[in-house]
């Protein structure tokens, strides 16, 4: 069997391949390996930062860890309770991976899936893929003279974008012949691209993000979010550090003993981002998306590769029924997408349906916070269709999209949550929406400035707070394997969540 895995894998151009038995034992070996590359590019990088060309006379032999694994038809496991963790059908699937540091657990609970489901081993080598320099060094394209600059391009390995899309998770990949099949959503490239992206759009370090997200385009939540955050860490004993743009870390003192650290930034960036942060990555991150679909879409490209357990849409809507009052709130259970940002990745007859999980505890959240029940909370929430529009000033071609939005049902326009929902269901991270109605422009009740600080005042704390105990039913009381939902699955789904 070792030597029948050996010869798959090596004709497909994996070197070193290992048959481990074990998700510990893989996952120590694709450490090493990552950690061996990254010491041969850093040799390379400190010697021509020195002035020695040697890099040039041979390629830098820094390659990605590859997994595999080879599932007969004997082994298959079709049990149709599981939304990740198993292959449907027999063949041989692989994926190159990194940053072992930052995912070790996410690999181990993969890897020991994928041997329990299929009672097999998995292969563990080197791949053909080389790491490119500014994914290992973030340093070396910082402060290079121009007349070096053709040098390290010429002997280094350096992004190479037409190597690096989203076809495994748009469901238009298909390999070559002599080719894996994909084992995981994203290839090592894709994800360090994100991570890359992610520092550079917030701030922060993708090391700091945890496992469920709070998005919203309003600075105010951040503002709340901040002091709540610092409430726990003075007085609480749940979360162990704050984290703030500029990774300025704010321990806990109540659990940990390091101490602060970390400079703010002279600028804010794009989009801000602040963590709360639990053991296992099980707290709370929230960003500032800003307004408009452009946003929604990029952070959530680059927060898809960490693999959160869902994120939360929290913001301001304008509301489309005569009955809404402003200050109420609307729970998105369908999505109009006028927003046109994936149209190309997910074609609009795609439909994004809710997932029941999430529904339920945005729902619950809004009884304990407010403490409505039964009939009474249809005094302050609505369920029904949300309509994200690509145009701030929607208002203005009132009488094209009256008849439009009539049509669609639509309770609600916004500008990010449909974009949040579609690439949730695309890179099949469970998602929602809860939205607060801040004005009714098709009823004249525009926003004014007056108008809008004293609904600021009443209305965004407990708008968060509902947001936050949403995501304490769904990590405390439904569990995260309940939510990662089958719905998002599809029919040759590769087996990492």
């Amino acid at each position: 069997m070792n030597r029948h895995l050996h010869t798959i894998f090596s004709t497909m151009g994996v070197r070193d391949v290992q048959v481990l038995n074990n998700a510990d034992d893989a996952v120590k070996r694709i450490s090493e390996i990552y950690d061996q590359g990254v010491a041969i590019m850093r040799a390379a990088f400190d010697r021509f930062t020195v002035g020695d060309n040697g890099h040039m006379r041979q390629p830098i032999d820094a390659c990605y860890p590859f997994l595999g694994i080879e599932v007969g038809t004997e082994n298959l496991n079709l049990d149709n309770r599981l939304s990740y963790g198993a292959l449907h059908d027999p063949g041989v699937y692989g994926t190159t991976l990194t940053r072992p540091s930052l995912f070790s657990d996410y690999y181990r609970r993969q890897i020991a899936l994928l041997m329990e489901q299929h009672d097999t081993s998995v292969v563990v080598g080197i791949s053909n893929r080389r790491m490119p320099l500014p994914f290992v060094i973030e340093e070396s394209t910082a402060d290079i003279r121009q007349d070096r600059v053709a040098t390290l391009q010429a002997g280094f390995p350096l992004p190479d974008m037409s190597e690096i899309d989203d076809s495994i998770a748009n469901g238009t990949y298909r390999p070559d012949t002599g080719e894996p099949k994909p084992l995981a959503l994203f290839t090592a490239e894709r994800v360090d691209y994100s991570l890359q992206r992610f520092h550079h759009y917030t701030a922060t370090k993708p090391e700091h993000v945890q496992r469920f997200i709070l998005l919203t385009n309003y600075q105010r939540y951040v503002e709340h979010f901040v002091e709540f955050a610092k409430g726990e860490i003075q007085n609480g004993n749940t979360y162990q550090s704050f984290v703030e743009p500029g990774d300025v870390v704010t321990p806990n003192k109540n659990l940990v003993s390091t101490h602060p650290s970390g400079v703010p930034p002279h600028h804010m960036p794009q989009m801000p981002a602040y963590h709360l942060v639990a053991p296992d990555r099980m707290g709370v991150t929230m960003v500032n998306i800003g307004v408009g679909p452009s946003n929604a879409r990029t952070i959530t490209d680059h927060l898809a590769v960490l693999r959160p357990h869902c994120w939360l849409m929290l913001g301001h809507c304008a509301g489309l029924r005569r009955s809404q009052q402003l200050g109420d709130y609307v729970l998105a259970h369908g999505y109009a997408r006028e927003d046109h940002v994936l149209d190309q990745d997910l074609p609009p007859f795609v439909t994004v349906p809710p997932i029941a999980e999430i529904q339920v505890a945005l729902q619950d959240a809004v009884v304990n916070i407010t403490g409505l029940q039964g009939r009474g909370i249809k005094t302050r929430m609505r369920t029904g269709t949300v309509a994200s529009t690509d145009n701030r000033n929607w208002e203005l071609r009132y009488d094209e999209l009256y008849e439009r939005l009539n049509q669609q049902r639509a309770i609600a326009v916004d500008m990010e949550s449909a974009t949040i929902a579609a690439n949730g269901f695309r890179f099949r991270v469970p998602y929602g929406t809860l939205l607060c109605v801040s004005d009714k422009p098709l009823h004249g009740e525009i926003k004014l400035r007056g108008m809008a600080n004293a609904f600021y005042r009443e209305r965004i704390n407990q708008h968060l707070q509902i947001g936050l105990e949403a995501i304490r039913i769904l990590r405390d009381d439904v569990g995260v394997d309940q939510i990662h939902s089958r719905k998002l699955r599809s029919f040759d789904e590769p087996a990492f969540r």
